[in-house]
């Protein structure tokens, strides 16, 4: 056992010594302490260990259970897998297949797409037989699936002293605020969750971990304010990990006094740029929000703002287990806490990762992110220009749902755009496009815009499963209107 996870267990068996009636666990309908979560969790060790296999698959939704079978993998040495309830069927099942998951722990919901998948259903497990060598580099405790760019999802292998490292960095960073009570708003597939369910357990802090329904949260953009907003309410966390999306939702719902923000002592935001108009507006409201960057390659978190050090639009300054700098043209690379490698792929040996970011710091080490470096455009007048930068501002202002921005070789960039609401006007676009614009430099502005008649979805293949632009797909589905200069002269439509 590595001594970081000798660590985590040890804390875990201090709480269930010390305080073992402090709440550990709190589900849709249930609460669980810290003996007893000790308890169930070296149970399931003794179940998996009976079953002889190295790698098992989570297909479960938020909740008690979905924690402890994670807790039990972790100490018990195996891979862990989440299956994200957000990727699409076929997506899960490629990451069934090349994981060689001979294991799986399920919602019902999955067993018609399991028994198709050619797993038998038999106690607790979903259980099949692979043959051939694992795929995985060895010491892998959490393979994790981005699906990046592209419909076919990536494993990225990670190992527990990375994983678990990360994790006492993120309990360490808001330990001065006194956070006792932790909400999981994100899936536990999502590892920034993950690994901040862990930091919430290595504090003996409580955890919350309503069923993503109960949040009303659907897929990996749907939400259902009213159902989230009565969830916070009823649980009154101190800490919150949130996507600027989820931030939006907080920030309206508090300036609307339909949300409390005062109850939340730490919110980490991170998974995309946040606009500086939403994090001015949380800051005059006196929601704690606290900028942060990572990616899944370097184990999640890599730089937090914390309330001991904290920079407004910086991404904040590298975590003490990390080593971050910039290569000749700007690119963020990063040292420590690296992955093992890519599922199926050689063992990763290089010392620095580059991280495909652009940024830069301030005379302080706080790190400011520019965009990423394969989507930056150059537009006809030399200037390079990052799309996520200016669609950050965009959709973050309330009225602009979806926004994708492109000026390659253009004197004028082109926004396409989806509003919120079906009854926005084109004057309220206008003007949320008119604010955006007032907050970037005149090289990044929006010239042009078009009201789209459909949105970006997963169904007409211009979204990935987790929400993100496909931009190659949208830049040929739109060729003709993005660039062509008659069109590009003529007033916004």
């Amino acid at each position: 056992m590595s001594p970081e996870m000798q660590r985590f267990k040890d804390t875990l068996r201090g709480h269930a010594q010390r305080r073992g009636h402090a709440i550990a666990l709190w589900g849709d309908g249930s609460q669980l302490d810290y003996a007893t979560l000790y308890s169930e969790v070296v149970y399931r060790q003794h179940r998996l260990r009976e079953e002889n296999v190295q790698v098992v698959a989570l297909a479960l939704d938020n909740g008690i259970d979905a924690v402890l079978w994670d807790l039990a993998a972790l100490f018990e040495g195996l891979t862990c897998v989440y299956l994200p309830g957000f990727f699409s069927q076929a997506q899960r099942r490629h990451c069934l297949e090349q994981s060689q998951a001979e294991r799986v722990i399920a919602e019902p919901a999955f067993d018609a797409e399991l028994q198709a998948a050619g797993y038998q259903h038999s106690g607790e497990f979903w259980r099949r037989h692979f043959d051939g060598p694992s795929r995985l580099p060895a010491g892998t405790a959490k393979l994790t699936f981005t699906s990046g760019t592209t419909g076919t999802p990536k494993g990225v292998c990670l190992g527990a002293e990375s994983l678990l490292r990360v994790a006492r960095e993120l309990e360490q960073a808001s330990r001065p605020v006194e956070t006792r009570h932790h909400l999981a708003l994100l899936p536990l597939a999502v590892l920034l969750e993950n690994l901040g369910c862990y930091a919430a357990l290595y504090a003996g802090a409580m955890l919350s971990v309503p069923s993503q329904e109960r949040l009303g949260i659907q897929g990996a953009s749907g939400v259902d304010p009213t159902r989230l907003l009565g969830c916070l309410a009823e649980r009154r966390a101190h800490s919150l990990i949130l996507v600027p999306q989820l931030l939006l939702v907080l920030v309206t719902a508090a300036e609307r006094k339909m949300f409390n923000p005062h109850t939340v002592r730490f919110a980490a935001v991170g998974g995309a740029r946040v606009s500086h108009d939403l994090l001015q507006r949380a800051q005059r409201l006196g929601l704690p929000v606290f900028e942060g960057y990572g990616l899944s390659e370097c184990a999640s978190v890599v730089c937090l703002n914390r309330p001991q050090g904290h920079r407004a639009g910086s991404v904040g300054q590298p975590l003490p287990h990390v080593e971050v700098r910039l290569a000749e043209d700007g690119e963020v690379l990063i040292k420590g806490s690296n992955l093992l490698g890519y599922l199926g792929e050689p063992m990763h040996t290089g010392e620095w990762w580059p991280s495909g970011d652009l940024g830069d710091f301030d005379e302080d080490g706080f790190l400011y992110l520019r965009g990423r470096k394969k989507h930056q455009f150059v537009t006809s007048f030399g200037r390079n220009v990052n799309p996520e930068w200016v669609e950050a501002e965009l959709t973050q202002g309330g009225a602009i749902a979806q926004a994708f921005v492109y000026g390659e070789a253009m004197p004028h960039n082109h926004a396409l755009l989806w509003p919120t609401r079906a009854d926005c006007t084109d004057q309220a676009l206008e003007l949320a496009v008119a604010k955006a614009n007032d907050l970037l430099p005149d090289y990044a502005r929006v010239h042009r815009w078009t009201r789209l008649d459909q949105p970006f979805t997963t169904a007409n293949g211009l979204l990935t499963a987790n929400g993100r632009p496909r931009r190659e797909a949208i830049v040929e589905q739109y060729r003709t209107l993005l660039t062509d200069p008659v069109l590009s002269e003529e007033s916004p439509s």
